[in-house]
């Protein structure tokens, strides 16, 4: 038992404390008695005195029943005398016999004898009763105890023998004996234990959550979880049971609290001296998966050794966020050094270092112009990202729609298949920049379909900005006459609505621009007039200038 509750009284004197408790052996006769009643609590006994004698009916009882009944026949032991009534005891008989017993099983020299027992009762001169299993009774002097006489009663304790009279078969033991004979005894072992500083064999003894206890030959050590393995702090019960046999080495010892603390690493060759010179970085190596964080994994080397395989190293997949998505403790995987700190005991490994690049592979299969499937995978103010194989690629917000005002979050939602056409590679920065509308005809290509450059044509106005005028075409297409292209147009006078002449000037089908030119109208309308002229020879240019003038 460990040391509790410590209330260390006063010392008592001992020979006075004996002849207080052993009786003079005159005094001790054992006679036969009669029961000749019964009366409550109180049993009378004839002991051949002129008065009976009286015993509490709890020395003849036992569970709840009499052992005894009136007219019955018992050994009595005389104490002396009360007055003129005999002082007697039964329990005191039963006590010798006991104690008889225990002299015969452990013979002459009882002093240190260590016994085990329960504290029954406190006895009025200043300590405890504790009787053993074989109901032998003790005294426990109170100073001899080490605890406090409040909740003593019922505790099982251990103890050293002190004294002993046997004509009183009275026995006096000391816990305080026992433990501070225990506190030296351990700290004579410690000590030599200290001095060898040697690698020694011991037992599990108790396993918890912070360590286990180990047996060392009657002393206790605790190895604490950060010293079972060079992984760092580890679950004790994963590696060990209660029983095992495990070598240590002496941490430390606190004297005052004697605390001892072993180590099982320390007993062990230093595995990360021994990777000193086998492990470089840029090493590939293969490892076992053994552990999983939030931030990813921990993989084993096979000789204690772990090293922290961070998510981000895991895959070339930057959307992962579970190293359990892709990996299972006890896979077998290769990986490739990329830090390696013996003195800080510290390993990184990368599982992507040793797969191929996405974009890498991409850029093999896939060039400009190909038309691709992907998936929405993101979706952000500026576009979106399209996962094709195992890259993102940007589909920009201009590229989603032909109509400039159509934005991706309009058109999309996150998982939406859609096929894009691959309109950018760049193999610096490794991006991929893809177009949807690109995938069909712009509205202007419909339009250079049925119009060329040069031609005439009439568009109501739109808007009016201080750059130019934008004018509405066939299938809502916008055209833009530029401030430098106005010619004789009054701007002023006109509005939204009115509608305009202009020549086609430029169709661009890839940015879906139609310009137009309103100066450009009075060229080609006198140039088709000089080329009437020259059509028919008949007429002069003053009759076709008469003629016109006719018209108008």
């Amino acid at each position: 038992m460990g040391i509790e509750d410590i209330d260390i009284e006063q010392e008592m004197d001992f020979e006075q404390m004996l002849n207080e408790s052993f009786e003079n052996s005159e005094n001790s006769a054992i006679v036969d008695g009669v029961i000749v009643g019964i009366n409550g609590d109180t049993v009378l006994v004839d002991v051949g005195q002129k008065i009976e004698g009286k015993l509490s009916v709890d020395e003849i009882t036992v569970n709840g029943e009499l052992l005894f009944k009136v007219g019955d026949t018992l050994p009595i032991m005389m104490m002396g005398n009360r007055g003129e009534r005999p002082s007697i005891s039964y329990r005191n008989v039963l006590q010798r016999q006991k104690f008889d017993e225990f002299v015969a099983k452990n013979g002459e020299d009882l002093e240190d004898l260590t016994i085990e027992g329960k504290i029954t009762e406190a006895k009025k001169r200043g300590g405890f009763s504790v009787v053993d299993k074989d109901g032998l009774e003790y005294f426990l002097p109170a100073a001899q105890s080490y605890m406090k006489p409040f909740g003593a009663i019922g505790k099982k304790i251990k103890a050293k023998v002190l004294k002993i009279n046997k004509n009183q078969s009275s026995i006096i033991i000391s816990r305080k004996k026992l433990i501070e004979d225990g506190k030296k005894d351990k700290e004579d072992k410690v000590s030599t234990i200290l001095e060898n500083n040697s690698t020694l064999n011991g037992i599990v003894k108790k396993i918890t959550s912070y360590g286990m206890f180990v047996d060392l030959n009657g002393i206790d050590g605790l190895v604490n979880y950060n010293e079972i393995s060079y992984k760092g702090p580890v679950n004790p019960a994963a590696y060990y049971k209660e029983g095992d046999e495990v070598s240590v080495k002496v941490l430390s010892y606190d004297k005052d609290k004697q605390h001892l603390s072993l180590s099982i690493k320390a007993a062990l060759p230093d595995p990360w001296k021994e990777i000193k010179d086998e492990l470089d970085v840029g090493d590939a190596i293969t490892v076992t998966v053994s552990n999983f964080e939030s931030y990813g994994a921990f993989v084993d080397l096979g000789n204690d050794i772990e090293g922290l395989l961070h998510i981000s190293e895991i895959s070339w997949n930057k959307n992962l966020k579970n190293p359990k998505d892709l990996l299972t403790i006890g896979d077998e995987i290769n990986v490739e050094v990329i830090e390696l700190d013996v003195e800080k005991r510290k390993l990184r490994v990368s599982l992507k270092n040793l797969q191929e690049k996405p974009f890498t592979k991409f850029v093999k299969e896939y060039k400009v112009g190909d038309v691709v499937e992907g998936k929405v995978a993101t979706i952000t103010d500026f576009g979106a990202f399209v996962t094709i194989g195992e890259i993102d690629a940007l589909l920009h917000n201009e590229e989603a729609s032909w109509d400039v005002n159509t934005k991706c979050k309009a058109l999309l939602k996150k998982g939406d298949t859609v096929t894009a056409k691959i309109i950018k590679i760049d193999t610096d920065k490794e991006n991929v920049s893809i177009s949807i509308k690109d995938t069909v005809d712009s509205p202007t290509a419909d339009f250079a379909k049925k119009h060329a450059i040069n031609d005439i044509v009439k568009a109501p106005i739109k808007d009016i900005k201080d750059f130019g005028i934008f004018v509405v075409l066939e299938n809502g297409i916008d055209g833009l006459v530029r401030a430098e292209d106005y010619g004789q147009l009054n701007v002023e006078e006109l509005k939204a609505g009115d509608e305009i002449e202009a020549v086609i000037v430029n169709i661009d089908t890839k940015r879906n621009r139609v310009r137009l030119s309103a100066k450009k109208v009075e060229m080609l309308k006198q140039r088709e007039t000089l080329k009437s002229i020259n059509d028919d020879s008949g007429m002069t240019l003053g009759d076709i200038l008469r003629d016109q003038m006719g018209q108008n």
